[in-house]
């Protein structure tokens, strides 16, 4: 099955193909929509960044595609992945393919790791369910990765538990633990977001290492650009639950086409503009989720806004090879 809107050129089956994708809670005051309509594609050892402010979507369209949502979510449309839909399977099929075929880093180390297990007892239980290892092989692959995510004394430190480690630590334990199956497809939840800068970038870059090595795909959610623009090949920017831009990832940064996306570069520090500190800003408070609101999401914070921009919803259309946009600036000429 091909995708809706394919991005770049790619085998005719992509390794992961999100159609339509739509996620909904239902609370006391309603139903509440996180994830409106978004469709992505990705290649083998492809890594995609999803990108925008907190409340746009983000985390909520990866708990969906590890069957993940909370008790009170349901997920719409569907994700292809090895010719299944993620959205469809039972418990028992998904429980097959998560950590193994599919591994995520979650965002909070300590709500994600057992308290009661060592590390290393935790690290091996994976490999010795899905892989087959014995116990002892298990361990010691677990001992090695940890050196690899650079933590000091290795061997010494897997024998503790979690509460023993320091944020930063954990964060590379759940790392770590991802990164052991070998996955065909890592989703990464603000996987650096408790790390020092040089360890981010070692950890950053084992990701790409394990995605050339393995080919390894990544859905990066971050709302650090410059840990985009050092590791994803592209990019999807998000707002209100839909997706407002697509594009590679070096196009997007040198010709953000959208106002949202140009808002989000203005107010990201760079190296160039140290001398005149004072950073852009987006006016207006940020929407979380998406639902009946006829025009475009961003439609009240834009500053280029027209009057079609509150009645109509800008469809995303290619605008140009490998890139998409929803916007009706972008719209070509009628």
């Amino acid at each position: 099955m091909g995708c809706v809107t394919p991005l770049t050129p790619m085998t005719a089956e992509p390794l992961l193909c999100v159609q339509d994708l739509t996620v909904r809670f239902r609370l006391p005051a309603g139903e509440s929509v996180a994830v409106d309509g978004v469709s992505l594609d990705l290649a083998p050892g492809e890594v995609l960044g999803i990108v925008g402010e907190s409340g746009s979507g983000k985390s909520q369209i990866l708990y969906a595609l590890m069957g993940l949502l909370a008790s009170n979510g349901r997920a719409g449309g569907k994700a292809i992945f090895q010719g299944q839909d993620l959205l469809s399977l039972t418990e028992a099929k998904l429980d097959r393919l998560r950590g193994q075929s599919l591994s995520m880093i979650f965002q909070d180390p300590m709500t994600s790791l057992n308290p009661y297990m060592r590390v290393v007892d935790q690290l091996a239980e994976g490999l010795i369910v899905h892989k087959g290892l014995s116990k002892t092989d298990a361990r010691a692959e677990g001992v090695r990765m940890l050196d690899r995510v650079r933590i000091p004394d290795a061997a010494g430190r897997a024998r503790l538990y979690p509460h023993e480690f320091s944020g930063g630590m954990r964060q590379r334990v759940m790392i770590a633990m991802a990164l052991l199956a070998r996955p065909k497809l890592l989703l990464a939840d603000e996987p650096t977001t408790a790390l020092d800068v040089t360890i981010q970038a070692q950890v950053l870059d084992l990701m790409a290492e394990l995605g050339r090595e393995t080919g390894t795909a990544i859905i990066l959610v971050t709302h650090d650009l410059g840990v985009v623009a050092r590791l994803c090949d592209r990019v999807a920017v998000l707002y209100g639950g839909r997706v407002m831009e697509q594009a590679d990832a070096e196009t997007l940064f040198d010709t953000p086409r959208h106002p949202y996306t140009r808002g989000l570069l203005t107010a990201m520090p760079r190296l160039e503009t140290a001398l005149t500190p004072r950073l852009g800003t987006i006016p207006g408070t940020p929407r979380s989720g998406g639902g009946d609101l006829p025009g475009c999401p961003f439609a009240p914070r834009c500053t280029e806004r027209q009057d079609r921009c509150t009645t109509t919803r800008p469809a995303l259309r290619t605008i140009a090879p490998d890139r998409s946009s929803a916007c009706h600036l972008t719209d070509p000429a009628p």
